[in-house]
């Protein structure tokens, strides 16, 4: 069985003034404004925090409590959070208005379509992005076009699909499949990109998905501390990071003087942060190639570069899990202890989950677990980041992953 790997955080941090201005991308108020716009979006509900008791106890700590963002405006991942606050950003700079004052209706509205005039909006994704920037583009009367990476799955094709995207899978891995993307749109008469990484030159949109992304963080927080509790920890997963760095910086703004310590957690094959942080020079690193993982939403080789300014410089730890573990999380959500809730997670979902069970019950990660001083008074954050957006796979991992009886 393949290791999880890990390092703590050595990673030479930014000067104070750098430090500030990369946290102040993801403060508490621009959190907020991002959650008065999802507020106006008529699908909008808090998306639960499920309190794993049994599982806490078990396990030895004070509480797991998992972000079940199988909920979201009925999309089964977070991540139309980013996509849809970004496109509405970028209407609103349009019409020389502040996000504030516009409701969803104003964006969805013929007086604001004739204002624009008809875009195409651009993404690339495994899946889920690529359907959350479908359906917010297809609520706004937009087009849009969507390119995925080889091995992606047909299930997910077909939902972006359904949203009224253009959608095909190309013979590109994930950030050559970016490129491409970037290639197409330019050729493209009123283009715009909604990607959630940056390049020189491309940095306004990334920055919004990121904020949007963090309405996730600052709900899970609220609904803790409406239990009574603050989180100590937080495990996250990260792609290309700007979710993870949504959650890191959200929680290192809103508990300054005392953060919860934050695990990024990767898939090996993509594991960039976790190498960048290896290297502890302070420049980030690229995984290239197929990235062969079932974690097709963590399958990103190129860190987004705010993310990792603000892992530098509040991250605990950096983690790099095989597929085994984020295995081991979907069928412990899929049949939890009796007593606790159950928690529908898809590959990308579960990681953290698997991560932390693996964290308080493996000798050879007592060291770790030791050093981010997890105990009986600790309260846990997992990001539950989909739901079973590939059911055929999703069930064969959790019902039969030897393949003796069912296939995909």
């Amino acid at each position: 069985m393949e290791q999880i790997k890990w390092t703590l955080n050595s990673v030479p941090k930014n000067h104070r003034q750098k430090a500030e201005e990369v946290k102040a991308v993801m403060s508490v108020e621009e959190t907020k404004k991002a959650r008065a716009f999802h507020r106006s979006v008529p699908q909008y509900n808090e998306t639960p925090l499920q309190a794993l008791d049994k599982l806490a106890k078990q396990l030895g700590v004070g509480g797991v409590y998992v972000k079940d963002e199988s909920f979201r405006f009925g999309l089964n991942s977070f991540k139309a959070l980013g996509g849809a606050y970004a496109i509405a950003r970028y209407v609103a700079k349009q019409l020389n208005k502040d996000i504030l004052s516009m409701t969803w209706e104003d964006f969805t509205s013929e007086e604001t379509r004739d204002k624009i005039g008809q875009i195409t909006f651009f993404t690339a994704t495994d899946g889920n992005h690529g359907r959350g920037v479908a359906w917010a583009a297809r609520q706004l009367g937009q087009k849009c076009v969507v390119y995925m990476p080889k091995g992606s799955s047909e299930a997910r094709l077909n939902n972006i699909r359904k949203e009224g995207a253009i959608a095909e899978i190309t013979e590109f891995n994930y950030d050559d499949t970016i490129r491409m993307t970037a290639a197409e749109a330019e050729k493209t008469e009123r283009s715009v990109i909604v990607q959630d990484t940056s390049w020189e030159g491309y940095e306004e949109i990334p920055t919004w998905i990121m904020q949007g992304y963090g309405v996730m963080a600052l709900e899970a927080d609220e609904q803790l501390n409406s239990l009574g509790y603050r989180p100590t920890h937080v495990f996250v997963q990260a792609g290309v990071g700007a979710m993870a760095g949504s959650a890191q910086g959200y929680f290192a703004n809103k508990y300054p003087d005392n953060p919860p310590k934050v695990a990024v957690v990767e898939a090996n094959a993509a594991d960039c942060f976790f190498r960048s942080a290896i290297a502890a020079d302070g420049k980030p690193r690229i995984v290239g190639g197929d990235m062969n993982t079932i974690m097709a939403g963590l399958a990103c080789g190129e860190p987004y570069i705010t993310a990792w300014e603000l892992f530098k410089d509040n991250a605990a730890c950096f983690v790099s899990c095989p597929d085994w573990v984020t295995e081991l999380g979907m069928r412990m959500l899929a049949a939890p202890l009796q007593g606790d809730p159950q928690v529908v997670s898809g590959e990308s979902g579960a990681v953290t989950t698997g991560f932390l069970t693996a964290l308080t019950v493996k000798e050879e990660l007592k060291e770790l677990k030791e050093a981010l001083s997890i105990n009986e008074e600790s309260r846990i954050i997992v990001f539950s980041t989909e739901g079973n957006t590939d059911p055929g796979h999703y069930r064969q991992v959790v019902w039969d992953p030897e393949g003796n009886v069912f296939s995909i």
